[in-house]
This record gives structure tokens, C-alpha cells and sequence, in this order.
């Protein structure tokens, strides 16, 4: 089968506006999330969100596209400007058929949802936005992506809640391995920091209402009590091994496996045993050709809600078993919170950085150990360590679980 490598990588999220940004913000052990500035939160139990931060969108994208795409879909075009800088792709030279586009979103364009619609109670429904449909539907990020770069090859969105973005990676690996395309452009995005959503998720009770930006998203900890909202997008440009050596690209690390499965168990709830959490995690270790053993770091899900956490420690037992006890297991959600549909792409960033410099992020914030969690966290500050292989998981409601391996890349 063919071998699949990364060659560009871009982010704008809670922590950073580029990917070296994020990445020296997650070797320092930083927090990305404060006070909710983009609404008045009087009304909100929930006071705290990971905030895109110092950025002007409308400016970098220009006034005239950006009134024609929701915050999602920005978010996405700016990451994929910086993947496709760094990855150095002149789509010039490449066959455009060859080369395709998946990008996730797990709520896609609720914000321009919730405008329009306001405006249609208060102004009339005839004023609502000629551009309301295209800017709302789940797949324009990918769509937009597509028509900027001519990517005429599959373009397609995955919407499975916050185990999109790692679909997307993984289907866009596996197409590329098994030999529909040379070229994918990949990830998620995500914007929600907007009272529709928080007052959403506020109902279910699955958010952190806590105050204290340092104890709000703390996954593994014993006082944790739900998420926090995050907003952004992480986008990779992944290629055929020996399509990236002949143009003699940069190569971050290669994707060596994927796996995906569904709880089939409640519509919000994980399986409280992990065994779906579980059994994906070995397809993605298969599927890879690897032993459990190979396995050095897991970015975990790590979402600081109470069933999740637990339920996942629980899937990496069961998956590991006393391996998992020598595993360094950590959660970056720390960091940057929650970003839904695109917390795989941004943690699937990270995860390629930690392989390809051996260095382990922290779960930071910790400070009350949790019996039901007792896996190497690694509390408070990272380490450096001889990384080889990681596992990147991403779970989300529906019982969705999809899980990728990537590998630290040593050479054709």
C-alpha cells in the first residue's frame, strides 16, 4: 500500500494564528481560554470559551468573500492558506483530478443561522441574505478550499459531532493510500462561540460553568465538570510518500493508520465501558501493522467532562492493557478547550509536532487526581521523550469514535 506523509499544516485557534504560534504556546504549557468576549454573557451560567484571538478575518480573507462565508468557513480558508504555503504544492504542476478536499465541521454555519433568522422575525424574511445557503451548509468549508486551490478530485464534508475532524484525516489517508488521489487537503473547523450554541450545550449540562480560566477545562481531574467551547480550524495538506519526495517537500511525519466505529450506544452519553472506544483504537494499531507496544503517546479526547474522561481511560485499558500504564497520555483540550468538528485537525497538528520533535504536551491545570483516571497524564508540564509513534482519538456524540496513528517520519 501506499505510504501517506504531511507536508503542510495551518491552524488559527484559542492558542495561536499559526501553526508555530500554537505550537510554542502547547510546548509552554499556555492557556487559550477566558472570558467570553464575542456576546454578553450576563444571562450564561457559562462565563468562559477558547476565543480565536488578534486576528482580523474579514481583512486577511477581504470584505468582499468574507460577507459571503460564515465564521467556520474563514476560520477553514485561513488555515488552509497557511497549509498550502508551508507545504509548497503548485497546483500548476499537479493534476487537479488527483488532488481533494475533506474538511469537517460538526454544527457548521449555526452562527449565520441564528443572525438570519433574527433578522428575518425583526426586518422581514425578504431580506434575509442571498449567500444565507451556501454560507450555512456543512460543506462549503471544503467547498471554498476546493475552488480557491482547483482541487477538482473528491471533495467532501464529514459531520460526526467532534470525531469529525479525525474522519476527515483518516478517509483522506486511506484514499490517498489506496490509490484515488495523490494530494488531500484535510481537517475541520469550527464556529460556535455564539448564544445559540452555548445555551445549548448549557441546557444539557455538559459545560464547565466554572470562572476560573485554570479550572474550567481540566480533563482527568477529579473537580472536573464539563467542557469548554473552543472556535478555529486545523488544516493539513497529506500526500503519497513518493509523490512528496519527487517535488522534495517538507515532510512533518506520515499517517500509518485509521480506525472508526460508533458506540451504537446513546445519542449523547459514551459507552460508560470504552469498549467501542477501545476496539477503534486497536482497528486504527492494525490498520497501521503495528503491536499495542509500538504505541508511545496518545492525544486523548480528554474533553474534562465527566463520562467522557473516565470512559476513555477505561477504552485504554481495555485496548492496551498493562501497556497502557507505560503509555504518556495526554489531553491538549487543556489548552485550547473543546473545538468540536475541528478539535481532531488541531490535535492531529499537534500530535504530528510531538512525533517529529519528542516532546510530550502537558495536561495542564491539573491538581486533583482521579482514581477512575489514573493513566500517565503527564500533569502540569511536558516532557521531552523519544515519541516514535502516537495515537490521536477523537470521539463525539452518536457514539462516534475514530481514531488515527501517526508515525514519526525517519526516511523513504
Amino acid at each position: 500500500m501506499r505510504r501517506v506523509v504531511i507536508t503542510g499544516m495551518g491552524s488559527v485557534n484559542p492558542l495561536g494564528n499559526s501553526v508555530s504560534d500554537t505550537w510554542e504556546a502547547v510546548k509552554a504549557g499556555k492557556c487559550g481560554i477566558g472570558p467570553i468576549t464575542h456576546f454578553d454573557t450576563t444571562d450564561f451560567k457559562v462565563k468562559l470559551a477558547g476565543e480565536v484571538k488578534g486576528i482580523d478575518i474579514d481583512e486577511l480573507i477581504g470584505q468582499r468573500e468574507a460577507r459571503k462565508m460564515d465564521i467556520f468557513t474563514k476560520f477553514a480558508v485561513l488555515a488552509a492558506k497557511e497549509a498550502f504555503d508551508d507545504s509548497g504544492l503548485d497546483m500548476s504542476t499537479e493534476d487537479p483530478d488527483m488532488c481533494g478536499c475533506v474538511v469537517s465541521s460538526g454544527i457548521g454555519g449555526l452562527s449565520t443561522i441564528a443572525s438570519e433568522h433574527s433578522k428575518g422575525e425583526t426586518k422581514g424574511y425578504r431580506f434575509i441574505s442571498p449567500y444565507f445557503i451556501p454560507m450555512t451548509i456543512s460543506n462549503m468549508a471544503a467547498g471554498q478550499i476546493a475552488i480557491q486551490y482547483g482541487l477538482k478530485g473528491m471533495c467532501s464534508s464529514v459531520v460526526t459531532a467532534c470525531a469529525g475532524a479525525n474522519n476527515a484525516i483518516g478517509d483522506s489517508f486511506h484514499y490517498i493510500r489506496d490509490g484515488y488521489a495523490d494530494v488531500m487537503v484535510c481537517g475541520g473547523a469550527e464556529g460556535v462561540v455564539m448564544p445559540l450554541a452555548i445555551a445549548g450545550f448549557q441546557s444539557m449540562q455538559a459545560m464547565s460553568t466554572a470562572t476560573d480560566p485554570n479550572r474550567a477545562s481540566i480533563p482527568f481531574d477529579k473537580e472536573r465538570g464539563g467542557f469548554v467551547m473552543g472556535e478555529g480550524a486545523g488544516i493539513l495538506v497529506i500526500e503519497e510518500l513518493e509523490h512528496a519526495l519527487k517535488r522534495n517537500a517538507h515532510i512533518y511525519a506520515e499517517i500509518v493508520g485509521y480506525g472508526a466505529n460508533c458506540d451504537a450506544h446513546h445519542m449523547t452519553a459514551p459507552d460508560p465501558e470504552g469498549e467501542g472506544g477501545a476496539k477503534c483504537m486497536l482497528k486504527a494499531v492494525k490498520d497501521a501493522g503495528l503491536s499495542i507496544e509500538e504505541i508511545d503517546y496518545i492525544n486523548a479526547h480528554g474533553t474534562s467532562t465527566p463520562l467522557n474522561d473516565s470512559g476513555e481511560t477505561k477504552a485504554i485499558k481495555k485496548a492496551f492493557g498493562s501497556h497502557a500504564y507505560e503509555l504518556m497520555v495526554s489531553s491538549t483540550k487543556s489548552m485550547t478547550g473543546h473545538l468540536l468538528g475541528a478539535a481532531g485537525a488541531v490535535e492531529a497538528i499537534i500530535t504530528a509536532l510531538s512525533v517529529k520533535e519528542g516532546f510530550v504536551p502537558a495536561t495542564i491545570n491539573h491538581k486533583v487526581d482521579d482514581p477512575e483516571c489514573d493513566l500517565d497524564i503527564v500533569a502540569n508540564e511536558g516532557r521531552k521523550a523519544d515519541i516514535r509513534t502516537a495515537l490521536s482519538n477523537a470521539l463525539g456524540f452518536g457514539g462516534h469514535n475514530a481514531s488515527i496513528v501517526i508515525r514519526r517520519y525517519d526516511g523513504a
